[in-house]
């Protein structure tokens, strides 16, 4: 293979245009259900826990320490088991700052007198009186403004992916939908606690540790608002 051809196979390959292209004309394909787990970029999570603490059997006893109920608990508590994420984010910013700062400075100096020899000198050629003389002035003004809102809300089933040692769960919520030509993709994962899962087995993103959420898609839409992939390449070479 020439040597040109090899670089535009890479380029294109590299930038997704073969994806791209084997799409033209039909809506973007969704990805094939899978385990998580198996994903490239899954690893498993590991986490400071505490102290392995034995729970002494008592007599006579129905009740078993950690338990929440007597009958069996219905959310999720095990690998495998789902649990539903709500994501109700809701977030503002607005800063205003604005500086000012002015400096004048005036500075002289001379010897009018000095044992007689200012004499020496006709006052045509120096003035001994004013010798030196300087000022300066200085201004400065900046002003700056961060405005920012956003608003995302998702509903989501995860699954549990693997249980801590001290009980915390990983959990993996993938979803796709397509609407026409596009396709939306939402992900999220995150480490949660048995304990602030919901009755209805339900926990909030808030309560979610290492939190990583993403809501995000392809396809023609997405294409036009996207800026090509040679102009974001000129952009990280140019210097200026």
């Amino acid at each position: 293979m020439k040597p040109g051809a090899l670089m535009l196979v890479l380029l294109l390959t590299g930038c997704g245009a073969l994806t791209r292209l084997s799409e033209v004309g039909r809506p973007p394909g969704m990805t094939p259900s899978a385990d998580p787990t198996k994903e490239p970029g899954w690893r498993p999570i590991t986490m400071p826990m505490p102290k392995l603490e034995t729970t002494p059997n008592q007599a006579n006893a129905l009740w078993r320490s950690g338990s929440r109920a007597f009958f069996k608990d219905q959310r999720a508590a095990q690998v495998g088991d789902i649990v539903t994420v709500l994501v109700t984010m809701n977030d503002s910013a607005n800063l205003n700052n604005a500086t000012t700062a002015n400096r004048t400075g005036t500075e002289s100096a001379g010897i009018p007198n000095l044992f007689g020899m200012e004499k020496l000198v006709p006052p045509t050629i120096l003035d001994p009186s004013k010798l030196f003389s300087s000022s300066s002035a200085n201004t400065a003004a900046g002003t700056g403004q961060i405005k920012r809102s956003e608003a995302v809300t998702l509903r989501l089933a995860g699954v549990v992916t693997q249980v801590l040692p001290n009980g915390n769960l990983v959990i993996s919520a993938r979803q796709e939908f397509r609407v026409n030509a596009e396709l939306r993709e939402l992900q999220v994962t995150g480490v949660i606690r048995p304990q602030d899962i919901a009755s209805d087995n339900t926990v909030l993103h808030d309560r979610m540790a290492e939190a990583r959420i993403a809501y995000g898609g392809r396809g023609q839409l997405m294409d036009v608002q996207s800026p090509r992939w040679g102009q974001q390449l000129m952009d990280i070479v140019l210097p200026f």
